[in-house]
Order: structure tokens, then sequence, then C-alpha cells
């Protein structure tokens, strides 16, 4: 099978996570979202990505749309779930996908005050994750499952600006932070991205027009001096 996708694409990336831990093969074609192929607006009747091609050469478009295709033609991730525990976990995946634009458009901020307005959105949805975790390994226990492959993303994203700027959108939230680390250790985040995904992404979110990037080129922030516009950036 096909992912049409661009590389930093936060919808992509829930899609390639999930044929990553569930081992399915794949072939990723990139395109350039300024300049859409017209074979590829043929087939998507939405002109987003991503765009999967099955095997059969059925081609299904809007992410919820391919992750549930997905689920259900192979293994699923957790087996012998009830109706009720898969609708609960469809929305709490759903609470990280609608988070995805907001966290893009955060980490887009031309300054302080705009990135605190911002990250407020982040923050309420890290708080009610932080309070639904168990401290087990995983959302719903010992096994990945769909709202991992949602959440991860967001983690993935949040630990490179940290690395990078210094700011911390997980924060104080211990929970969810040792969620993070044992998602990122299952290495699916690097595997599901092109090998060049960081670059790309630090070129496109930690700049010098946007304030984390202003923080990151001036040896990083810690969040609190970032909100109030410290000297170093």
């Amino acid at each position: 099978m096909k992912i049409v996708s661009f590389d930093i694409c936060p919808f992509v990336q829930r899609v390639t996570i999930l044929l990553e831990a569930k081992g399915i093969p794949y072939d990723l074609e990139l395109i350039k979202l300024d300049d859409k192929p017209q074979w590829f607006l043929d087939i998507a009747p939405n002109g987003q990505v991503p765009v999967l091609i099955t095997d059969n050469e059925d081609v299904l478009f809007e992410s919820d749309a391919i992750v549930e295709y997905l689920e259900e033609a192979f293994a699923p991730l957790q087996a012998n779930l009830s109706p009720e525990q898969k609708a609960k976990n469809r929305a709490w995946a759903y609470l990280a996908t609608k988070h995805y634009l907001v966290q893009c458009s955060t980490q887009r901020s031309a300054d302080a005050a705009t990135l605190q307005d911002r990250v407020k959105k982040l923050d309420d949805a890290f708080d009610k994750v932080e309070k639904q975790l168990n401290g087990s390994p995983f959302f719903g226990g010992d096994a990945l499952g769909m709202v991992d492959v949602a959440w991860l993303v967001l983690l993935h994203r949040a630990q490179i600006i940290k690395d990078h700027s210094g700011y911390d959108f997980i924060g104080n939230r211990p929970k969810l932070k040792a969620w993070q680390t044992c998602l990122l250790e299952t290495g699916l985040a690097q595997k599901s991205v092109v090998s060049e995904f960081e670059e790309a992404f630090a070129k496109f979110y930690l700049n010098e027009r946007t304030w984390l990037g202003q923080c990151a080129q001036n040896g990083g922030c810690a969040n609190g001096a970032v909100v109030a516009q410290a000297a170093c950036c």
C-alpha cells in the first residue's frame, strides 16, 4: 500500500505510526502542498493528506477513516475490547487529533504573548489526559493502543521543541511525562517519519520568525522566561 504525504504532516504521522506498530509494509510518496500534482487532486476529494492507496488500489482519505480501516482490516492493537471501550478510545484519540493544528499554530507563534495565548488549549487537553492516566505504560494498560498512537504525534513534537528550544509543553504533569517517555522509547515516532523529518520540522517551526525558534537560536529558554520575554530570547 502507499501513503501520500508531505514531510511534517501530523495527520499522516498518526497513520504511519499505526502502520509501523502493526508491522504493515507501505510506500511513502511525498508531495508539495503549495504545488499539489493533478493526479493527487483527482483522487483526494478533500485535497488533503494523508491519502492511502490500498493493495487493491482503493483510495482512502481522512486520517480518521484510514486508521479505522487499518484497525479493522488487520490484527487489532488491542483484542477483545468491548464496544463501549472502543468508543471511549475513539473519543480520547479524537481529543488528541483535534489539537494537532492547535499545536502547529502554537509552535508557529511569532512572539511570547501569542504563544502564551495559544498554548492554553494545549494545556487544557494535557491536563485532562494527565487526570485520566493511571501509571500504566500505555493508555489502556500494558499494550499499545489506538489512543497511544494518536497522542504520540503530539508528544513526539513536544519533545523536539523541548530539545531544541528548552520550552516544555508537557510541564509539571508527571504521568503525562512518563507516558511520553514510554511511547518515545517504542521507537515508533522515529520509524514513522522521513529521515529528514527533524530538520524539516525545525526549519518550519524553529526559524527566526517564530518565538521558539529565536529561543533555540539563543541557547534556549525556560518556560517562564519565554512567557516573560526574557532577554535570552
